[in-house]
């Protein structure tokens, strides 16, 4: 017994031995990790970096040239080129000629270079004041809070100035879609609240995925810059008015800019028509019943794919096209190859733009007849009024869908029927309005061409105060080569 005791003893001894050993050797008990906080108010990316290095360094790389992998969007690539899109899309020219966008009209570059971009723009660019920094700073509510309607109403570069001049030069950055305690998706934009609670959405109540595509729609959208009597500014909206989530339709926006004059931002040269503008849409596009938005996938899911750096795994804030990005981010859902995705997204861009170009001609050229009817009238002849006005109505019509599919940064991928039916209505109502100009030129006994000159060359070169010219190495021909069936090449006088 007192063997079998002592034995015991120092088998016990040995593993208090052991255990004390393998408490010495092991890992301290693992604690939360203290992450600091974020003032209220930093608009300071790098003061939200310390914290959340991964997304900071992330969010940096948007100033950083992309591989050219896309054949339509090509932005800013690895070539340093900034892509002329009046050279692109020559009829474009033409048809803004009167208006900023027809003297200067790039493809974007990076999420870095918003304000920088809008700096460099041509001057005639920036008349709206404050209004064309809405999109463009994380200062724009600051701003409009403390300067009232003179944030709108004052020059550009005013407003501009108000903004601290370390951050001038700064785009929209972290604080604009995160809230500073919890790092949930936030809307910081009056403008979206606003458009939201006119469609009958609680801005309080949405889903973290709703977010996900929402912060986007804060600026991925078109908005209207109100004028006054003086074309002074005085605010900026969404036309939403009348729409509902899922259902914003290029219908409903053209109905609200027509109702009311103060929506009238520009004057078209060409015809003499006040009209009304359309930019980048991307959010009312993609969310009118497309593929994705039904199957509930966000504007994140495939510009912020989830990637992993070292073990950590991040949203990726080097915001992109697919496409730039091996498709990695389709990959998340489709098995297909990248090749094979790859050939999907430019069958469907192939045949929009192909659309594209078949609208924008036919607005251009019936743009050019309302040239030729109101010399006419200039000369003295009767042009039947019924005619004119019902031509009028159907080119309206044409032109503000020809202005939305081309604002649409995805040469309608984000929503391939609504890019069919929108540019296929467009050119019905351009070739009808054609058809009754033609037939009310002809009853005031003016001669009209079959193919009439558009005078390309005029709109396209020596625009603003570079100047800049025509680029043909740019345009985008139609991939079908139908295009010039319908306006031959010697008719577009480049």
């Amino acid at each position: 017994m007192k063997r079998h005791s002592a034995s015991f003893v120092v088998w016990w001894m040995c593993l208090a031995g052991l255990i004390w050993l393998a408490g010495a050797c092991s890992p301290p008990k693992p604690e939360p990790v203290k992450t600091g906080t974020i003032a209220d108010g930093d608009y300071d990316p790098a003061n939200w970096g310390k914290l959340y290095p991964l997304e900071y360094d992330s969010w940096l790389k948007t100033k950083d040239p992309k591989p050219p992998k896309s054949k339509y969007k090509k932005g800013y690539d690895t070539d340093l080129v900034i892509y002329d899109k009046l050279s692109e899309f020559p009829y474009m020219a033409l048809l803004f000629n009167g208006w900023g966008f027809g003297v200067e009209y790039n493809e974007p570059r990076g999420h870095y270079y918003m304000l920088i971009d809008q700096l460099e723009i041509d001057p005639s660019r920036l008349k709206a004041g404050g209004a064309c920094l809405t999109c463009k700073t994380p200062y724009a509510p600051k701003l409009r809070q403390e300067m009232g309607v003179n944030y709108f109403s004052l020059p550009y570069l005013e407003v501009h100035s108000k903004i601290p001049v370390k951050f001038q030069k700064m785009g929209v950055t972290c604080i604009d879609c995160h809230d500073n305690k919890t790092m949930d998706n936030k809307l910081s934009r009056w403008t979206l609240t606003n458009a939201l609670t006119a469609m009958g959405k609680d801005p309080k109540q949405l889903t973290r995925q709703e977010k996900r595509s929402l912060v986007c729609g804060q600026c991925h959208v078109t908005y209207v810059v109100t004028k006054d009597k003086d074309m002074k500014s005085t605010d900026v909206f969404f036309p939403w008015q009348g729409s509902k989530e899922g259902d914003i339709s290029v219908e409903n926006i053209i109905k609200v800019l027509k109702s009311d004059p103060a929506y009238l931002e520009w004057k078209q040269n060409v015809t003499g028509f006040k009209l009304a503008f359309i930019r980048h849409p991307e959010y009312e596009f993609f969310s009118r019943n497309s593929v994705h938005w039904q199957a509930n996938v966000s504007c994140a899911d495939c510009h912020m794919p989830y990637i992993r750096v070292g073990a950590n795994k991040i949203s990726d804030h080097d915001i992109m096209s697919p496409l730039k990005n091996d498709l990695k981010a389709c990959q998340q859902c489709h098995a297909e190859s990248p090749q094979w995705l790859k050939n999907q997204v430019l069958a469907i861009q192939d045949r929009t733009l192909s659309l594209m170009n078949r609208a924008g001609y036919a607005v251009a050229v019936t743009a050019k007849l309302f040239e030729m009817a109101h010399k006419a009238q200039a000369e003295g002849k009767q042009i039947d009024q019924p005619l004119y006005d019902q031509a009028k109505d159907l080119y309206l019509e044409a032109m503000y869908r020809v202005i939305y599919i081309g604002a649409e940064n995805s040469i309608g991928f984000h929503n391939p029927t609504e890019a069919g039916r929108i540019c296929g209505d467009a050119i019905a109502m351009a070739m009808k309005s054609d058809a009754l100009l033609r037939q009310a030129l002809t009853k005031a006994g003016v001669e009209v061409p079959a193919n009439v000159n558009l005078e390309l060359a005029k709109y396209l070169n020596q625009r603003g105060v570079k100047p800049l010219n025509f680029k043909p190495e740019f345009e985008f021909k139609d991939p079908f080569g139908i295009q010039p069936m319908l306006t031959p090449d010697s008719s577009l006088g480049k």
